[in-house]
């Protein structure tokens, strides 16, 4: 019994299944754009459902969708229990929800008609904003000439941050038809009550409210004589429409003298305009519930806007902006002035074309790929007696190994070019593809490990064609090895990948396509040239001995897929498809007996099999608990606190005049995991960053996230791990370094710090 006759059929079928899966993810990744690209899952094509919101698309027309009459398009945000969204001025922190509509020629969408917030502590901060239900309203114009000849098509693509103790970007794009000159009230209840806490114009326009600057107290106070009788006495809520003039935590101080009302509210540290008239809106106070959250009393709110009176005391000079953005708007800068010289242009694409070519070499090294490839070594002695055999199966091999490269480049780019904000590696951030992955190496390892044998499983004249097609075992162990190999490319290829990702689509999949030739030329060289390979004993039973000994790196790369999706979906989802792992394994052994006892036992485990994945499948794509995501941005060591990275907390650390040290990292990351223990979690690491006062920043790429791409693009990488000293003298200039960290390269890195 040999490596050939059990391991190979069972890997050409795990091949194709993860060609399959490949294939799955252009098309999951197509779903997301239609609803959430955060892991939503879209309703109908006017709905889209997150675990944090739930947003519908919704339309009114009470006279019918026709020429004059009222038609109002609007996006509903239902949230989860303590999540909220944003505003117009988020506040301290924050983006406001964004709409961008498609409409048909003529039809024209306003601006949101934004009903009054409430405001919402966040530590010693504030933000505006809205928790439970909020419709955001659009007034929609039809053309004047003529009524609508059929239905209206209407597209909407909508951003919104949805914030907890964290905060998570989504987006959904939405789609409905308008029926020409049919009334639409189905949800007229929602868009009165959202119009009726649209802030009105305050009566006596203008000049009815106040605003005097104190530059010396660095106040400013609103006062009003005109306000609405049955406001008097009472406590207002104030908002302001420009962000950064006041600051949002404030209580303020106001009071009553007969009819004027005066507050007086200290403005932000960080004000950079000196504005002759605010826009603000005034709504009467109404409870503070148990988290703190100000609300709006029943009744109107007013908008206005009060001339400013006094001179403003000197504004902060504008932040520097962010650096990563900088560093990209500098290379788009120099671009746009002039191309580089051809010469110049073709040494650098053949010299990031050798990068590859060396970095897929090197990929042979890593432990994501040898599973595969000490089973791919090992048919070579199946081969030994046929020399044509065994170039035929390394030319298969590698054939298999650069077309996955290209599909999965290809498929990365094409996800970009739509607008997703993806990077190599993305395929593992998906917890479904995980949970197959960890799946086909455990019905592998079971394979190998005697449990079962393919010819159990298939019907006799299947087996005898798969047996008859060795080249396609090939084929497909290298569409296998790709797919779990990505994760290990960034120690050797990141700054090439961030670079083919910026070429044009051809030289970037060749790009790819030269580290999958890296990758493949052991095996091509040792089918080529029989004399590499030598040192491999005869054909014999070792081979079998050798064949169940691999099977224990097979559950390893399991034990590791578990642990990657504990982080993307937490405790409860390693779980679930630990347990499901465990049924379908003695679903396998059950397969393999014989007679009655097959057929019981197989249909006893396939039933719980199925229980359990309609019972409880979907907690593989469920959110980790916030208490567990928070631990793994904490480090051990008392006082080394690792927090969870935004663009907002590296500017905030710049301004205060701090260095940022930034770890780009995911679970799925052999290399990152390697760096943490040997290097980012050492006292000597700790000691260092402790002594130049360094804010410890980790931004998780384990899941898709938007904002981290996005910054790892704009430092021209595309993949993790990836680390970033910021100086808050030199805040344009990050020190990106290298992927293999050492502490001597801290170190040295810190030693620059100006």
């Amino acid at each position: 019994m040999t490596i050939a006759r059990h391991a190979q059929p069972l890997l050409r079928w795990c091949g194709a299944a993860a060609l399959a899966l490949v294939a799955g993810l252009g098309a999951n990744s197509a779903l997301a754009q239609s609803g959430s690209s955060f892991g939503g899952l879209t309703a109908a094509a006017h709905e889209v459902r997150t675990e944090q919101v739930e947003a519908r698309l919704l339309a009114h027309a009470p006279e019918g969708v026709q020429t004059g009459k009222p038609l109002w398009l609007g996006l509903q945000l239902t949230h989860a229990p303590h999540w909220h969204t944003y505003w117009k001025n988020p506040g301290d922190s924050g983006q406001a929800t964004s709409l961008r509509w498609t409409l048909p020629a003529d039809v024209q969408a306003g601006d949101i008609a934004w009903p009054a917030p409430s405001k919402l502590p966040v530590g010693p901060l504030a933000n505006y904003g809205y928790d439970g239900t909020v419709l955001l309203p659009v007034a929609v114009t039809l053309p004047e000439a003529g009524a609508p000849a059929g239905p209206i098509k209407v597209e909407l693509e909508a951003n919104w941050l949805a914030c907890k103790q964290e905060c998570i970007p989504q987006q959904g794009k939405f789609t409905f038809e308008l029926p020409a000159g049919q009334p639409l009230t189905a949800d007229a209840v929602a868009f009165d009550a959202a119009l009726q806490a649209v802030p009105q114009a305050l009566p006596g326009g203008n000049a009815v409210l106040r605003a005097s600057v104190d530059a010396q107290r660095k106040h400013i106070v609103f006062s009003s004589e005109a306000l609405p009788e049955g406001w008097q006495g009472k406590m207002l809520n104030l908002y302001p429409e420009t962000p950064e003039i006041i600051t949002p935590a404030a209580a303020g101080e106001q009071r009553w003298d007969g009819k004027r009302w005066q507050i007086e509210l200290p403005l932000h540290d960080m004000r950079m305009e000196s504005p002759d008239h605010l826009p603000v809106v005034l709504a009467l106070r109404g409870e503070v519930d148990a988290d703190g959250v100000v609300r709006n009393a029943a009744g109107p709110a007013y908008r206005t806007e009060a001339a400013v009176a006094g001179t403003w005391p000197a504004a902060q000079s504008p932040a520097e902006m962010s650096p990563e953005l900088a560093a990209a708007l500098r290379a788009n800068a120099q671009t746009t002035k002039t191309a580089p010289p051809n010469g110049t242009a073709g040494m650098t694409f053949w010299l990031a074309l050798g990068g590859a070519l060396l970095g897929g070499l090197l990929l042979n090294l890593m432990p994501c790929v040898f599973p595969v490839l000490a089973i791919k070594v090992m048919s070579f002695a199946r081969h030994a007696h046929s020399p044509r055999e065994q170039r035929v199966s390394g030319l298969a091999y590698t054939a298999g190994v650069v077309l996955s490269f290209a599909a999965l480049a290809g498929l990365l780019l094409v996800l970009r070019a739509a607008g997703e904000q993806l990077g190599w590696g993305f395929q593992l951030q998906n917890p479904w593809l995980v949970a197959a992955l960890a799946g086909l190496f455990t019905v592998l390892g079971l394979n190998l490990a005697g449990v079962f044998h393919v010819g159990q499983l298939l019907p006799g004249r299947v087996a005898q064609a798969t047996a008859r097609h060795p080249v396609s075992d090939a084929l497909l162990s290298g569409v296998l090895a790709v797919l779990v190999a990505s994760p290990c490319t960034a120690p050797f290829m990141g700054a090439s990948l961030g670079y083919a990702i910026q070429l044009p689509a051809l030289q970037a999949l060749l790009l790819f396509m030269g580290m999958g030739v890296g990758l493949a030329l052991p095996i091509l060289l040792g089918s080529f040239f029989p004399g590499i390979l030598r040192w491999l004993p005869r054909p014999g039973a070792w081979m079998d001995t050798f064949k169940q000994l691999m099977a224990f790196p097979m559950f390893a790369t399991v034990v590791w897929l578990l642990w990657v999706l504990g982080h993307q979906s937490g405790v409860d989802g390693a779980m679930a498809l630990l347990a499901l792992l465990l049924t379908g394994s003695a679903l396998l052994w059950a397969l393999g007996r014989s007679g009655k006892a097959r057929v019981v036992l197989a249909g006893m485990f396939g039933a719980l099999l199925l229980w359990l994945a309609a019972g409880y499948g979907g907690l593989i794509e469920s959110s980790p608990p916030v208490d567990s995501a928070a631990a793994t941005n904490t480090n051990a060591q008392p006082g080394a606190l690792w927090q969870p990275w935004s663009e907002q907390r590296v500017q905030q650390a710049l301004a205060a005049g701090q260095p940022v040290f930034v770890d780009y990292t995911a679970a799925w990351c052999v290399t990152c995991q390697f760096n943490k223990k040997t290097v980012l979690s050492t006292e000597d690491f700790l000691t260092a960053m402790r002594a130049r006062n360094v804010l410890l920043l980790r931004a998780d790429w384990t899941r898709s996230d938007p904002a981290i791409t996005a910054s790892l693009n704009a430092l021209e990488r595309n993949g993790v791990p990836m680390y970033a000293l910021h100086d808050p003298k030199a805040p344009a200039q990050p020190q990106v370094l290298t992927e293999v960290l050492t502490l001597n390269a801290v170190q040295e890195a810190l030693s620059s710090l100006k």
